[in-house]
């Protein structure tokens, strides 16, 4: 629910309490005070409880909700794999809903469709995410299959094979998604020869040999007590998934380093080291250009998480068919439009638990023109360190806020919220909290921020497709000093 459909709901609910303050709202606009189809309640918190053997269970009940989402947030992805057992985690994903001990596949499916279900997952480079959307009553019933499916995989050699054509599959569809193909490449250079640098769904090479012994490895050094998080989010109350975790979930091992395998690649490497680096790919049966540059970012837990967000902001987000809007704010994309620099760009700020990627990823058909937009671009970084405007920082801010709090708009998107927050820095800011500070960042942060993470830093590059016109690595990296006129 929005901020503002909160704060509503109170004034509303505050005014029902007092007749005379109704009364005298009526006499000054009649009609104004009406009942909810939807009562709310405000300002909702997270509750947390772990059990003994380390497992988390962490919710955020909204008692008028008629469904639930419930899931299992594990912290490990394809970070936690080796060089030789890369795409593991994805892997074990696919495998996932292919039967248990107790269900078969067929058996899986049904009761799900049974319930009117859905039940999903996801692998990122540091997580990976089992859960399902159900009726309240069928809570219970979702819990036992999630804890079934982390606890009781087949893993058979016939549904391993299986997988392994789809994943390829899978894997050509990624290759077509330039922004993927990007994206990955920047992680490859700016993170060389480390983890993090590694793709999710790995080499393929390795989908195509990766073992069960590979999967119950992985499975036994990652999938313990300790780095799960139970998140519910909806109308299952707090109590219901404590005592729900305990009767399935109690039984789960802690992390023991001496009988585990792999215990070196357990999440526990040193801070990535960020390489000032690139690479190219060119290929001018592609349309455009596509490029990324970025310098290294900041981590979930870090000071300047947000305020890092709010510059990204300021940097903005454009694309074509926007046009050119006095409302956007943008200085870059007024500059880039009006000189016809490129179809679109997008700034970001990628963060994880010990570091991040902060920057911007520029896609253009203007090719004799790349040298121009990847210029202005970094001198409108430069700026950044001087001169920055009230307006365009309460502009970013109040663009920030909207993103982040209208992003809640559902039980699933809470529990993502929650199981995100709890995994990385072992709480979660409620929406209240978010707001306020990102309204206390200021233009003092903000070029604060830019002095020391932009000006004069190396920076990563990612570049495919036709991109004879992007100069050498020195001329980009000169741009990142470049003093303002």
């Amino acid at each position: 629910m929005a901020m503002a459909s909160r704060r509503l709901a109170l004034s509303l609910q505050q005014g029902l309490r007092a007749k005379s303050a109704i009364n005298a709202v009526k006499r000054q606009q009649p009609g104004l005070i009406r009942s909810l189809a939807t009562p709310v309640s405000h300002g909702a918190t997270t509750e947390s409880t772990t059990l003994s053997n380390g497992f988390t269970i962490a919710t955020e009940h909204s008692p008028y909700a008629q469904t639930s989402t419930v899931g299992v947030w594990i912290d490990a992805g394809s970070r936690a794999e080796t060089d030789k057992t890369n795409g593991t985690a994805h892997f074990l994903e696919h495998l996932a809903f292919k039967g248990t001990q107790k269900r078969s596949q067929s058996q899986l499916e049904l009761e799900i469709e049974n319930m009117g279900a859905h039940l999903n997952a996801y692998t990122s480079r540091e997580n990976t995410v089992y859960y399902a959307k159900a009726f309240n009553d069928d809570v219970p019933a979702t819990v036992d299959i999630l804890a079934d499916i982390l606890q009781n995989s087949k893993l058979e050699s016939s549904a391993i094979e299986r997988e392994r054509d789809v994943i390829l599959r899978e894997q050509e569809e990624v290759d077509k998604q330039l922004e993927e193909v990007v994206f990955d490449h920047l992680h490859a250079t700016a993170f060389q020869n480390q983890p993090l640098g590694r793709t999710i769904l790995g080499p393929k090479e390795n989908i195509q040999s990766i073992t069960r012994d590979d999967l119950q490895s992985y499975i036994k050094t990652n999938y313990t007590a300790d780095r799960m998080v139970l998140v519910g989010s909806g109308g299952v109350p707090h109590s219901q998934l404590v005592e729900l975790a305990e009767k399935y979930f109690s039984g789960m091992p802690q992390y023991n380093p001496n009988q585990q395998a792999h215990a070196s690649v357990r999440g526990l490497q040193a801070t990535p080291d960020f390489v000032g680096s690139e690479v190219r790919i060119r290929d001018d049966t592609v349309p455009t250009a596509n490029i990324a540059i970025a310098v290294e970012g900041v981590s979930w837990k870090d000071d300047e998480y947000f305020t890092a967000l709010v510059t990204q902001a300021i940097v903005g987000n454009w694309e074509r068919s926007m046009g050119n809007s006095p409302y956007l704010g943008s200085k870059l994309s007024t500059f880039v439009h009006e000189n016809k620099l490129a179809n679109s760009f997008m700034s970001f700020s990628t963060s994880y638990s010990d570091t991040g990627l902060w920057g911007i990823y520029m896609v253009t058909d203007a090719i004799t023109r790349i040298d121009d937009l990847v210029h202005f671009t970094l001198r409108e970084w430069s700026r950044l360190s001087f001169q920055v405007s009230d307006a365009e920082c309460e502009r970013a801010k109040a663009q920030l806020k909207a993103s982040i709090l209208l992003s809640l708009d559902g039980t699933t998107s809470v529990a993502e919220d929650i199981g995100r927050q709890i995994i990385t820095t072992g709480r979660r800011l409620t929406p209240e909290e978010v707001e306020r500070v990102v309204e206390s960042v200021t233009v003092a942060d903000v070029m604060n921020f830019a002095r020391n993470r932009l000006w004069d830093r190396d920076v990563a590059i990612s570049a495919v497709g036709r991109i004879e016109g992007l100069l050498d690595y020195s001329r980009i990296r000169g741009d990142m000093t470049r003093m303002m006129s």
